[in-house]
């Protein structure tokens, strides 16, 4: 039996998020920034009818936000998660096997339901029911592979003929498709391949599917050589339901205004250590080595520039907050540099094994932190249920180096206090 993959796929997420509980911008232009309000990170289909473009500084299209009356919100991550998770149960009652690809993305296992129904019936039913349970907008791709999925869904997007949904099983509609786009639309072909792949000759997708496998591997990599697989209908990717246990966990941000201080760093850093620490049990995963970076601005070159990255193991596998914060603190000490203007710092925990297999030190006779799962789990639980905060002292108490969200929604799915109210 061939297989059948669909890759579901939100419109505009970001932007459609913010959209959804303002009925008052349901046809006006909208932008989502990044980190600190810096960059256009989401537009909804008016903004980029305006020719706003991705990662565009906010600062370069300001007069044609007031020229146009562009609604403006700051990035919205437990909005966008929340409605993220709700969108992913709604497929999993959905397919039978579902891969969360990302947090707008998800890979369904269809093999065998055209047997039931019609496939093209079946993605305009995910469609409507992702549609009226969510409130978000989502185009269906259905095809042999996950890379045809990929073109398949986007050209739902692009031809709204395909009411968003497009069925590419069909070798003959497969070589259609591919030969009126660039290769720059497969999956996986970056810029730098693209320009390589152009100056051999090979422009659009279906160049690419017509290259000898074997030669392309020798010329670029086996990833490339799997790609071109794909695109003649072999699955070469499997479907993860599961997804592998991460390999590294890293937290950072640029800060709102910058830092000169080293208290208001070690704040900095203690917050992104407890946030990493949150993760890595969440994984139930321990780290053994731990990386801690700071940097000035990238941007400015009228102030003294300095960067620095400092990594070191812990003396055994652990999660407990204390001690990778412990860490993190001397470790910054070690880096730190007085006179500077600081625009970034982060932390990275690497060098995982499960808690389980976590491998106490030589000389260590008795679990030095005996109780810490259970204390851990108790504040990640009294965290995450938002009935109180709970933290340690060197996370800080005044975080003036948080980044800049102006323009942020209210949590309309996560805090009780922001429920809309109907009147």
């Amino acid at each position: 039996m061939k297989p059948v993959i669909a890759l579901v796929d939100c419109n505009n997420f970001y932007a459609s998020c913010e959209k959804l509980f303002r009925p008052d911008l349901k046809h006006k232009p909208l932008i989502v920034l990044s980190n600190n309000d810096g960059c256009v990170v989401a537009r909804s289909r008016e903004a980029k009818a305006l020719g706003i473009k991705m990662g565009v500084p906010v600062f370069q299209v300001r007069g044609l936000i007031r020229e146009q009356g562009i609604a403006v919100f700051s990035s919205n991550y437990a909005l966008y998660a929340d409605m993220s998770s709700r969108v992913m149960g709604v497929l999993e009652m959905l397919a039978p096997e579902v891969e969360i690809y990302s947090i707008d993305e998800a890979f369904l296992e269809l093999t065998g339901v055209s047997h039931a129904v019609n496939l093209t019936d079946f993605g305009t039913q995910v469609r409507a029911t992702v549609g009226q349970w969510t409130g978000i907008a989502v185009c269906v791709g259905i095809a042999p592979t996950k890379t045809l999925a990929k073109l398949a869904n986007h050209a739902a997007k692009q031809y709204p003929a395909t009411r968003g949904v497009v069925d590419l099983t069909d070798p003959e509609r497969q070589r259609r498709l591919m030969a009126l786009l660039p290769v720059s639309e497969v999956w996986g072909i970056g810029r730098r391949l693209t320009l390589r792949l152009n100056q051999l000759g090979i422009k659009t997708a279906l160049d690419l599917a017509q290259t000898e496998p074997h030669w392309i591997q020798k010329e670029f990599s086996i990833v490339v050589a799997r790609t071109v697989r794909e695109l003649n209908g072999e699955s070469c990717l499997e479907l993860e339901s599961v997804a592998p246990p991460k390999k590294q966990i890293v937290c950072s941000r640029s800060f709102g205004e910058r830092i000169m201080d080293k208290h208001a760093m070690r704040g900095a850093i203690g917050q992104y250590t407890a946030r990493a620490g949150e993760k890595l049990r969440h994984e139930k995963q321990v780290a053994k080595r731990i990386t801690v970076f700071i940097r000035t601005s990238l941007f400015n070159a009228a102030e003294p520039s300095y960067g620095n990255t400092v990594t070191s193991e812990l003396l055994r596998h652990t999660s407990d907050t204390r001690d990778l914060l412990a860490q993190s603190h001397r470790l910054l000490d070690s880096i730190w540099r007085d006179g500077y203007r600081y625009a970034k710092a982060g932390i990275m925990l690497s060098d995982f094994c499960s808690e389980a297999q976590g491998q106490r030190g030589l000389f260590d006779g008795i679990e030095s932190r005996p109780h810490s799962p259970g204390l851990m789990k108790i504040i990640d639980q009294i965290n995450q249920q938002k009935r109180g905060l709970v933290f340690l002292a060197g996370q800080g108490i005044k975080k003036e180096w948080s980044m800049r969200r102006d323009y942020l929604s209210p949590g309309y799915t996560t805090h009780w206090q922001d429920l809309p109210r109907v009147i």
